[in-house]
């Protein structure tokens, strides 16, 4: 709390006032309601639901009205509605092959089993802004076909699995393997596990990951990638009840899948393949699930027997800084009092500043002396 501010408490309350005056705006402009927040922002609401780690798209429309949209702040206030919430029972993992595709591409084979779908993106647009937006303009209805039958659409990695073209996916657990961590509840520690690293890659700042992995791209970290797939669409989320003793869908997420096909390796006595790096996030977040990918895969450096050099494959720069709301309390910090802080500093500066300077005067007067001397 800001004590030596002037009007104290007082203060800090007309802050919140005014804080809530700019947030309502004009009053002659309606309210921004949470439907449209979600229907018209979603993209915004989805990457607070993401690195928010909480699905919930009316809790992360109500963060983001009550931020002015401010994208790390909403995030912020999800994080900490989060950890109000009582906790059930852990899921069942989400079958993504099983997916309900709203799209999906490869850039690694072009025809695909059960074809690619280009579906909502932003991918073909010309980036020129439409004056269109600035009204109540009509929006062109997509053509509607007639609705074909599902197709089994096998996932690109599974493709090359078949071959034994690229390493597996280790879907079944390892002998010894116990349940995943949980770093909402336990402290992150060193190193740590791939289960613990994508959760905090999941939650983590979608510029700082675009960031390492763009870095990855150009030469730090040795990736050369491809993306083997992106997926997005609805999938069942499943429990399993003691009661039952079979699991039941309890709802359905909409999810955004990566799946990158990085540099081959060859294992002692077997034959080369392909390594995989990995990304899915909540919501359409392809973009934050490409650079999760890229960077998954250069943080598994020590298995693949590579140097780690570059910063994206250092697991505790890159884990330790990826989280924005642990990033945002370093920094927002600062603009806290340090009032006896900065007296120090500012006491020693001047004590050093005046030691140097005394020292300087002491040295002058002890070189005048012998030149006097020579004089007379």
């Amino acid at each position: 709390m800001y004590v030596a501010v002037k009007g104290g408490e007082a203060a800090i309350r007309n802050a919140h006032r005014l804080l809530a005056d700019r947030r309502r705006g004009a009053r002659d402009v309606p309210v921004l309601g949470l439907d449209q927040i979600t229907g018209q922002l979603s993209l915004a609401v989805d990457r607070v639901m993401a690195e928010g780690s909480l699905y919930d798209p009316e809790l992360a429309a109500i963060a983001i009205r009550q931020a002015r949209g401010d994208m790390i702040e909403a995030i912020f206030l999800l994080r900490a509605y989060r950890t109000t919430l009582p906790r059930f029972r852990a899921a069942e993992p989400i079958d993504t092959g099983r997916m309900r595709l709203e799209r999906r591409v490869s850039a690694t084979y072009k025809d695909l089993p059960g074809g690619q779908l280009l579906g909502p993106t932003f991918d073909y647009t010309h980036r020129l802004l439409d004056p269109a937006m600035a009204g109540d303009e009509p929006v062109a209805e997509p053509e509607r076909r007639a609705a074909e039958p599902d197709q089994p659409a096998p996932r690109v990695t599974d493709i090359l699995g078949h071959e034994g073209l690229i390493e597996p996916d280790g879907v079944e657990p390892p002998e010894g393997w116990a349940e995943p961590g949980d770093i909402t509840r336990d402290p992150l520690d060193f190193p740590a596990g791939r289960d613990l690293r994508l959760q905090a890659l999941a939650r983590g700042d979608e510029g700082f990951l675009l960031a390492l992995g763009y870095s990855t791209q150009r030469g730090y970290g040795r990736t050369h990638p491809f993306v083997g797939e992106i997926r997005i669409g609805l999938v069942e989320i499943e429990v399993e009840l003691p009661e039952l003793g079979f699991p039941i869908t309890i709802g359905r997420a909409r999810v955004s899948e990566c799946q990158m096909v990085a540099q081959f390796s060859a294992p002692e006595g077997e034959d080369a393949r392909f390594t995989r790096g990995y990304g899915l996030v909540f919501g359409q977040s392809e973009r934050k699930a490409m650079a999760m990918s890229l960077v998954d895969r250069a943080l598994r450096a020590d298995e693949f027997g590579e140097e780690r050099r570059a910063p994206a494959q250092d697991e505790e720069f890159v884990l330790a800084h990826c989280d924005n709301v642990a990033s945002t309390g370093f920094v927002e910090h600062l603009k806290l009092p340090h009032y006896v802080d900065f007296q120090a500093e500012l006491h020693l500066l001047r004590q050093l500043n005046g030691e140097r300077a005394g020292s300087a005067e002491a040295n002058d007067d002890e070189g005048t002396t012998p030149r006097a001397e020579a004089a007379e």
